[in-house]
């Protein structure tokens, strides 16, 4: 698991060098500034820097790559803009390993399988459907999954992705019957009270497009009884 080299009240730091930084995003923080005004955490990792490295004028922060509000786990920013195109082909070809973790009522059909479907976004209701085979503006969708636990009511799925699009996981679960806890939008039966949704970015591992070493980092699980369960 990583070392947290950070945990102040908003933000937790799990791997920092000069070209990088990885963060635990909570539930409910959008990563970039959005049509709601509320604060991004784009604006509190550059925050964070600019007080702990006492920088003056602007601080340069690259997005690499988004969460769901509702979803935690692992976020990636760029520190200069050397290394964000570089990190932005990582995301591209596919060269990050990305691992989730989500819990769902209802088992899948198998133990483990690859998911494969053709998602269409709708900018309505910014929700994704998922499809068996393609059709217009859709878009392939691919994944893989394991259950790794049954807890109580629940089970602990991994999920690694192939393909990232929008909304893939939480679509591709739900039109496979397992909708994943607290997801209201693809068809859980109630919402979480904190308004989150039990799927977390967990692992992320990747050769750092600089210094050319295995970069790897692990975001605690969130706290709840639910989350408690599967540790």
């Amino acid at each position: 698991m990583s070392k947290i080299l950070s945990n102040r009240s908003n933000l937790e730091v799990l791997f920092e060098d000069n070209h990088i930084i990885i963060v635990n995003k909570r539930a409910g923080d959008i990563v970039q500034g959005d049509k709601t005004g509320d604060k991004p955490l784009s604006d509190v990792v550059k925050e964070y820097i600019k007080d702990t490295y006492n920088k003056p004028g602007n601080v340069y922060l690259g997005t690499v790559h988004r969460l769901d509000r509702p979803t935690t786990g692992l976020v990636v920013f760029a520190k200069t803009s050397k290394v964000l195109p570089r990190l932005n082909k990582l995301f591209l070809t596919k060269d990050i390993k990305k691992t989730y973790l989500a819990i769902v009522k209802n088992a899948p059909p198998k133990t483990e399988d690859t998911l494969i479907h053709w998602l269409k976004k709708n900018p309505k209701n910014n929700k994704s459907k998922a499809y068996l085979k393609e059709i217009a503006e859709s878009k392939k969708a691919i994944l893989h999954y394991k259950i790794l636990k049954k807890l109580d009511n629940y089970y602990l799925l991994e999920i690694n992705l192939e393909t990232g699009r929008h909304h893939q996981i939480r679509a591709q679960l739900s039109s496979i019957g397992s909708m994943i806890k607290g997801d209201l939008k693809y068809g859980f039966d109630r919402s979480n009270k904190d308004a989150s949704i039990h799927l977390h970015a967990r692992h992320i591992e990747f050769v750092h497009p600089v210094k050319n070493t295995v970069i790897t980092a692990t975001a605690p699980l969130p706290k709840d009884p639910v989350w408690d369960a599967c540790l």
